[in-house]
Protein backbone atom coordinates (compact mmCIF):
# COMPACT_ATOMS: atom_id res chain seq x y z
CA UNK A 1 0.00 0.00 0.00
CA UNK A 2 1.15 3.51 -0.76
CA UNK A 3 1.23 6.37 1.73
CA UNK A 4 -2.15 7.85 2.56
CA UNK A 5 -3.49 4.37 3.26
CA UNK A 6 -3.73 2.87 6.70
CA UNK A 7 -1.67 0.53 8.85
CA UNK A 8 -2.35 -1.21 12.16
CA UNK A 9 -0.51 0.06 15.23
CA UNK A 10 -0.51 -1.55 18.70
CA UNK A 11 -0.69 1.53 20.90
CA UNK A 12 -0.13 1.56 24.65
CA UNK A 13 -1.75 3.23 27.69
CA UNK A 14 -4.27 1.70 27.50
CA UNK A 15 -3.57 -1.08 25.01
CA UNK A 16 -5.54 -0.94 21.81
CA UNK A 17 -5.09 -1.78 18.16
CA UNK A 18 -5.51 1.33 16.01
CA UNK A 19 -5.85 1.84 12.28
CA UNK A 20 -3.76 4.92 11.46
CA UNK A 21 -2.65 6.64 8.29
CA UNK A 22 0.94 5.99 7.23
CA UNK A 23 2.88 9.30 7.28
CA UNK A 24 4.17 10.85 4.09
CA UNK A 25 7.66 9.70 3.05
CA UNK A 26 10.29 12.38 3.64
CA UNK A 27 13.55 12.72 1.70
CA UNK A 28 15.54 10.96 4.44
CA UNK A 29 12.84 8.49 5.42
CA UNK A 30 12.21 4.81 4.81
CA UNK A 31 8.81 3.15 4.42
CA UNK A 32 8.93 -0.25 6.13
CA UNK A 33 6.55 -3.20 6.13
CA UNK A 34 7.09 -4.86 9.52
CA UNK A 35 7.35 -8.64 9.41
CA UNK A 36 7.71 -9.77 13.03
CA UNK A 37 8.35 -8.23 16.44
CA UNK A 38 8.91 -9.90 19.83
CA UNK A 39 7.54 -8.98 23.24
CA UNK A 40 10.51 -8.49 25.58
CA UNK A 41 10.53 -7.77 29.34
CA UNK A 42 11.83 -4.25 28.63
CA UNK A 43 8.76 -3.61 26.42
CA UNK A 44 6.51 -4.48 29.36
CA UNK A 45 8.60 -2.32 31.72
CA UNK A 46 8.27 0.65 29.35
CA UNK A 47 4.51 0.22 29.28
CA UNK A 48 4.43 0.01 33.07
CA UNK A 49 6.48 3.21 33.27
CA UNK A 50 9.35 1.52 35.18
CA UNK A 51 11.97 1.59 32.41
CA UNK A 52 14.59 4.38 32.13
CA UNK A 53 13.54 4.97 28.51
CA UNK A 54 9.92 6.10 28.13
CA UNK A 55 8.19 7.19 24.92
CA UNK A 56 5.82 10.19 24.95
CA UNK A 57 2.19 9.07 24.92
CA UNK A 58 0.34 8.10 22.83
CA UNK A 59 2.98 5.61 21.74
CA UNK A 60 3.37 2.44 19.69
CA UNK A 61 4.81 -0.47 21.66
CA UNK A 62 7.82 -2.61 20.80
CA UNK A 63 11.57 -1.99 20.70
CA UNK A 64 12.67 -4.86 18.49
CA UNK A 65 11.65 -6.53 15.25
CA UNK A 66 12.42 -6.88 11.56
CA UNK A 67 10.81 -5.27 8.55
CA UNK A 68 11.15 -5.09 4.77
CA UNK A 69 11.90 -1.80 3.04
CA UNK A 70 9.12 -0.83 0.63
CA UNK A 71 10.30 2.61 -0.43
CA UNK A 72 13.08 5.08 0.40
CA UNK A 73 13.33 8.87 0.26
CA UNK A 74 15.45 10.46 -2.45
CA UNK A 75 18.36 11.19 -0.07
CA UNK A 76 18.56 7.63 1.27
CA UNK A 77 21.47 5.71 -0.28
CA UNK A 78 22.26 2.97 2.25
CA UNK A 79 18.92 1.17 1.89
CA UNK A 80 16.85 -0.06 -1.05
CA UNK A 81 13.40 -1.63 -1.51
CA UNK A 82 13.52 -5.29 -0.53
CA UNK A 83 16.20 -4.84 2.16
CA UNK A 84 15.54 -6.15 5.65
CA UNK A 85 15.98 -3.69 8.53
CA UNK A 86 15.95 -3.76 12.32
CA UNK A 87 15.89 -0.87 14.83
CA UNK A 88 19.21 0.87 15.37
CA UNK A 89 18.10 1.78 18.91
CA UNK A 90 15.27 1.30 21.39
CA UNK A 91 12.00 3.21 21.21
CA UNK A 92 11.15 2.68 17.53
CA UNK A 93 7.68 1.26 18.15
CA UNK A 94 7.80 -2.01 16.21
CA UNK A 95 4.34 -3.38 17.02
CA UNK A 96 2.81 -2.12 13.76
CA UNK A 97 2.21 -3.37 10.24
CA UNK A 98 3.80 -0.37 8.47
CA UNK A 99 5.94 2.55 9.47
CA UNK A 100 7.88 5.49 8.08
CA UNK A 101 11.16 6.02 9.92
CA UNK A 102 14.26 8.22 9.49
CA UNK A 103 16.92 6.11 7.77
CA UNK A 104 19.40 6.62 10.63
CA UNK A 105 17.01 4.80 12.98
CA UNK A 106 17.38 1.56 10.99
CA UNK A 107 20.11 -1.05 10.49
CA UNK A 108 20.27 -3.24 7.41
CA UNK A 109 20.47 -6.97 8.09
CA UNK A 110 20.90 -9.83 5.61
CA UNK A 111 17.65 -11.31 4.33
CA UNK A 112 19.17 -14.80 4.07
CA UNK A 113 18.78 -15.47 7.81
CA UNK A 114 15.54 -16.81 9.34
CA UNK A 115 12.95 -14.13 9.98
CA UNK A 116 12.66 -15.04 13.69
CA UNK A 117 16.44 -14.70 14.09
CA UNK A 118 16.31 -11.26 12.47
CA UNK A 119 13.31 -10.21 14.58
CA UNK A 120 15.11 -11.10 17.82
CA UNK A 121 18.61 -9.98 16.82
CA UNK A 122 18.98 -6.42 18.11
CA UNK A 123 18.48 -6.93 21.87
CA UNK A 124 19.26 -10.34 23.37
CA UNK A 125 22.04 -11.63 21.07
CA UNK A 126 23.72 -8.21 21.09
CA UNK A 127 23.56 -8.11 24.90
CA UNK A 128 25.00 -11.64 25.10
CA UNK A 129 27.77 -10.76 22.63
CA UNK A 130 28.80 -7.65 24.53
CA UNK A 131 28.77 -9.09 28.07
CA UNK A 132 30.92 -12.00 26.88
CA UNK A 133 33.35 -9.72 25.04
CA UNK A 134 33.67 -6.50 27.03
CA UNK A 135 34.38 -7.37 30.67
CA UNK A 136 36.83 -10.30 30.78
CA UNK A 137 39.30 -11.57 28.18
CA UNK A 138 37.91 -15.08 27.89
CA UNK A 139 39.76 -17.84 26.05
CA UNK A 140 38.71 -21.33 24.95
CA UNK A 141 38.43 -23.54 28.03
CA UNK A 142 37.42 -20.68 30.35
CA UNK A 143 34.00 -20.80 31.98
CA UNK A 144 31.08 -18.44 32.58
CA UNK A 145 28.24 -18.76 35.08
CA UNK A 146 24.85 -17.15 34.45
CA UNK A 147 21.38 -17.12 36.01
CA UNK A 148 18.06 -17.05 34.14
CA UNK A 149 19.83 -19.22 31.60
CA UNK A 150 16.54 -19.97 29.81
CA UNK A 151 15.98 -16.28 29.02
CA UNK A 152 16.59 -14.88 25.55
CA UNK A 153 19.99 -13.52 26.60
CA UNK A 154 20.80 -16.74 28.44
CA UNK A 155 20.12 -18.89 25.38
CA UNK A 156 22.28 -16.59 23.25
CA UNK A 157 25.11 -16.67 25.83
CA UNK A 158 25.11 -20.49 25.74
CA UNK A 159 25.39 -20.58 21.96
CA UNK A 160 27.93 -17.77 21.49
CA UNK A 161 30.09 -19.19 24.28
CA UNK A 162 29.89 -22.69 22.77
CA UNK A 163 31.03 -21.34 19.39
CA UNK A 164 34.02 -19.72 21.15
CA UNK A 165 34.99 -22.81 23.16
CA UNK A 166 33.87 -21.25 26.46
CA UNK A 167 32.14 -23.49 29.02
CA UNK A 168 28.85 -22.39 30.58
CA UNK A 169 27.32 -23.10 33.99
CA UNK A 170 23.65 -22.24 33.66
CA UNK A 171 21.40 -21.49 36.62
CA UNK A 172 17.60 -21.80 36.34
CA UNK A 173 14.73 -21.76 38.81
CA UNK A 174 13.34 -25.12 39.84
CA UNK A 175 10.07 -25.92 38.04
CA UNK A 176 7.77 -28.84 37.22
CA UNK A 177 9.26 -29.37 33.75
CA UNK A 178 12.89 -29.02 34.84
CA UNK A 179 14.22 -32.14 33.02
CA UNK A 180 12.71 -30.88 29.76
CA UNK A 181 14.32 -27.45 30.23
CA UNK A 182 17.70 -28.98 31.08
CA UNK A 183 17.52 -31.10 27.93
CA UNK A 184 16.66 -28.08 25.79
CA UNK A 185 19.51 -25.95 27.16
CA UNK A 186 22.02 -28.77 26.75
CA UNK A 187 20.86 -29.18 23.15
CA UNK A 188 21.84 -25.52 22.66
CA UNK A 189 25.31 -26.26 24.02
CA UNK A 190 25.01 -25.76 27.79
CA UNK A 191 27.77 -27.65 29.61
CA UNK A 192 26.09 -27.66 33.04
CA UNK A 193 22.54 -26.73 34.12
CA UNK A 194 21.82 -26.31 37.84
CA UNK A 195 18.98 -24.89 39.92
CA UNK A 196 19.38 -21.96 42.29
CA UNK A 197 19.08 -24.41 45.18
CA UNK A 198 21.93 -26.54 43.80
CA UNK A 199 24.27 -23.51 43.90
CA UNK A 200 24.41 -23.91 47.69
CA UNK A 201 25.19 -27.63 47.70
CA UNK A 202 28.62 -29.31 48.00
CA UNK A 203 27.98 -31.11 44.69
CA UNK A 204 28.92 -27.88 42.91
CA UNK A 205 32.56 -28.77 43.62
CA UNK A 206 32.23 -31.72 41.25
CA UNK A 207 31.64 -29.34 38.33
CA UNK A 208 34.96 -27.63 38.97
CA UNK A 209 36.90 -30.89 38.75
CA UNK A 210 36.53 -30.75 34.96
CA UNK A 211 36.32 -27.00 34.25
CA UNK A 212 37.88 -23.94 35.92
CA UNK A 213 35.87 -21.69 38.19
CA UNK A 214 34.29 -18.89 36.18
CA UNK A 215 35.99 -15.53 35.74
CA UNK A 216 32.71 -14.02 34.57
CA UNK A 217 29.22 -14.18 36.11
CA UNK A 218 26.18 -12.81 34.30
CA UNK A 219 23.25 -11.70 36.44
CA UNK A 220 19.77 -10.66 35.39
CA UNK A 221 17.92 -11.78 38.52
CA UNK A 222 19.27 -10.22 41.74
CA UNK A 223 18.58 -11.35 45.29
CA UNK A 224 19.79 -14.69 46.65
CA UNK A 225 20.48 -16.07 43.17
CA UNK A 226 23.17 -13.45 42.70
CA UNK A 227 24.76 -13.95 46.11
CA UNK A 228 25.01 -17.71 45.66
CA UNK A 229 26.32 -17.43 42.11
CA UNK A 230 29.00 -14.98 43.24
CA UNK A 231 30.45 -17.56 45.67
CA UNK A 232 31.67 -19.65 42.72
CA UNK A 233 33.44 -16.77 40.95
CA UNK A 234 37.24 -16.81 40.72
CA UNK A 235 39.22 -14.23 42.72
CA UNK A 236 39.37 -10.96 40.77
CA UNK A 237 36.44 -12.20 38.67
CA UNK A 238 33.68 -9.95 37.37
CA UNK A 239 29.92 -10.08 37.83
CA UNK A 240 27.93 -8.15 35.22
CA UNK A 241 24.32 -7.26 36.03
CA UNK A 242 22.08 -6.56 33.04
CA UNK A 243 18.65 -7.19 34.57
CA UNK A 244 16.77 -7.53 37.85
CA UNK A 245 13.93 -10.00 37.33
CA UNK A 246 13.57 -10.76 41.07
CA UNK A 247 13.21 -7.02 41.80
CA UNK A 248 15.60 -7.55 44.72
CA UNK A 249 18.97 -5.86 45.34
CA UNK A 250 22.31 -7.48 44.56
CA UNK A 251 23.67 -8.67 47.91
CA UNK A 252 27.42 -9.20 48.15
CA UNK A 253 29.36 -10.35 51.25
CA UNK A 254 32.07 -7.88 52.30
CA UNK A 255 34.56 -10.76 52.24
CA UNK A 256 34.04 -11.16 48.50
CA UNK A 257 35.39 -7.63 48.00
CA UNK A 258 38.20 -7.76 50.56
CA UNK A 259 39.57 -11.27 50.14
CA UNK A 260 38.63 -12.09 46.56
CA UNK A 261 38.60 -8.61 44.99
CA UNK A 262 35.53 -9.36 42.85
CA UNK A 263 34.29 -6.64 40.50
CA UNK A 264 30.65 -5.71 40.07
CA UNK A 265 29.70 -4.05 36.80
CA UNK A 266 26.50 -3.15 34.99
CA UNK A 267 25.44 -3.31 31.36
CA UNK A 268 22.57 -1.77 29.37
CA UNK A 269 22.48 -2.38 25.63
CA UNK A 270 20.72 0.94 25.00
CA UNK A 271 23.57 2.82 26.71
CA UNK A 272 26.16 0.86 24.72
CA UNK A 273 24.46 1.93 21.49
CA UNK A 274 24.47 5.57 22.62
CA UNK A 275 28.14 5.37 23.55
CA UNK A 276 28.97 3.88 20.12
CA UNK A 277 26.66 6.03 18.02
CA UNK A 278 29.70 7.50 16.24
CA UNK A 279 31.50 4.17 16.03
CA UNK A 280 29.49 2.31 13.43
CA UNK A 281 32.43 0.00 12.83
CA UNK A 282 31.91 -1.63 16.25
CA UNK A 283 28.20 -2.03 15.55
CA UNK A 284 28.84 -3.50 12.09
CA UNK A 285 31.45 -5.97 13.40
CA UNK A 286 29.09 -7.17 16.12
CA UNK A 287 26.14 -7.60 13.73
CA UNK A 288 28.33 -9.36 11.17
CA UNK A 289 29.70 -11.76 13.79
CA UNK A 290 26.18 -12.61 15.00
CA UNK A 291 24.83 -13.10 11.47
CA UNK A 292 27.77 -15.37 10.65
CA UNK A 293 26.93 -17.52 13.69
CA UNK A 294 23.30 -17.66 12.55
CA UNK A 295 24.30 -18.74 9.03
CA UNK A 296 26.52 -21.49 10.48
CA UNK A 297 23.65 -22.78 12.61
CA UNK A 298 25.56 -21.87 15.80
CA UNK A 299 23.05 -19.22 16.92
CA UNK A 300 19.30 -19.72 16.67
CA UNK A 301 16.31 -17.65 17.68
CA UNK A 302 15.11 -18.30 21.24
CA UNK A 303 12.18 -20.65 21.69
CA UNK A 304 9.28 -18.67 20.18
CA UNK A 305 5.50 -18.69 20.01
CA UNK A 306 4.24 -16.91 16.90
CA UNK A 307 1.07 -14.87 17.44
CA UNK A 308 -0.93 -12.79 14.92
CA UNK A 309 -1.04 -9.09 15.82
CA UNK A 310 -4.81 -9.28 16.33
CA UNK A 311 -4.20 -11.72 19.21
CA UNK A 312 -1.90 -9.29 21.01
CA UNK A 313 -3.76 -9.52 24.34
CA UNK A 314 -3.10 -13.26 24.63
CA UNK A 315 0.54 -12.69 23.67
CA UNK A 316 1.02 -9.98 26.31
CA UNK A 317 -0.61 -12.13 29.00
CA UNK A 318 1.55 -15.13 28.06
CA UNK A 319 4.73 -13.03 28.15
CA UNK A 320 4.10 -12.05 31.78
CA UNK A 321 3.43 -15.54 33.14
CA UNK A 322 6.03 -17.13 35.48
CA UNK A 323 8.49 -19.73 34.17
CA UNK A 324 8.08 -18.49 30.61
CA UNK A 325 10.46 -20.38 28.30
CA UNK A 326 9.00 -19.21 24.99
CA UNK A 327 9.20 -15.67 23.64
CA UNK A 328 5.99 -14.27 22.17
CA UNK A 329 6.53 -13.01 18.60
CA UNK A 330 3.90 -10.80 16.95
CA UNK A 331 3.48 -11.63 13.26
CA UNK A 332 2.74 -8.43 11.39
Amino acid sequence: RRHGLNALFLCVSPFRLKDLEVPKLGDSDVHVKMLAAPINPADINMIQGTYPLLSPLPAVGGNEGVGEVLEVGRRVTALSPGDWVIPADAGLGTWRTRGVFPAEMLLKVPSDIPVLCAATLSVNPCTAFRVLADFESLAPGDSVIQNAANSGVGQAVIQIARASGIKTINVVRDRPDLPKLVERLKALGADHVVTEEMLRKPEMKDIFKSIPRPRLALNCVGGKSTTEMLRHLQPKGTMVTYGGMAKQPVMVPVSAFIFRDVRLRGFWMTQWRKDHAQDQGSVARMMDALCQLIRKGQLTAPACTEVPLQDYRAALEASMKPFVSSKQILLL
